[in-house]
C-alpha cells in the first residue's frame, strides 16, 4: 500500500506534465500557434510582393513624368484623360 504522500507527489507530477503538454500543443509558441504563424507569414510575404510590384510601377510612372525629360506618350495620355482634350483630327469613340 502506498503512502498518501507518494500518491500526492505522483498526482502533482501528472498534473504538471499535462499542463506542459497542453502548453506545448496550444500555448503561445505551441504547435497550433506555429501553424497559424506560418499562414500569417505566407500571407504577409504575398502582400509584400504585391506592394513591391505596385511601388515599382509607381516609381516607373514617376520617372516617365520627370519634367526634364517627360515621356511624350504618357503626357499625351494624361492630357487626354484628365483634361478631356483632343486634336482636331482625332475621332473620339465613347465607351459603353
Amino acid at each position: 500500500m502506498r503512502l498518501p504522500r507518494e500518491s500526492l507527489t505522483q498526482t502533482l507530477a501528472l498534473i504538471v506534465l499535462l499542463v506542459l503538454g497542453a502548453l506545448a500543443l496550444a500555448g503561445p509558441s505551441g504547435v497550433l500557434a506555429w501553424t497559424e504563424n506560418a499562414h500569417a507569414l505566407d500571407h504577409d510575404q504575398r502582400e509584400i510582393a504585391r506592394l513591391t510590384a505596385l511601388r515599382d510601377r509607381l516609381q516607373n510612372r514617376v520617372a516617365l513624368l520627370d519634367p526634364r525629360h517627360a515621356d511624350p506618350d504618357l503626357v499625351g495620355e494624361l492630357l487626354r484623360r484628365d483634361l478631356n482634350v483632343a486634336h482636331p483630327d482625332e475621332v473620339i469613340l465613347p465607351r459603353k
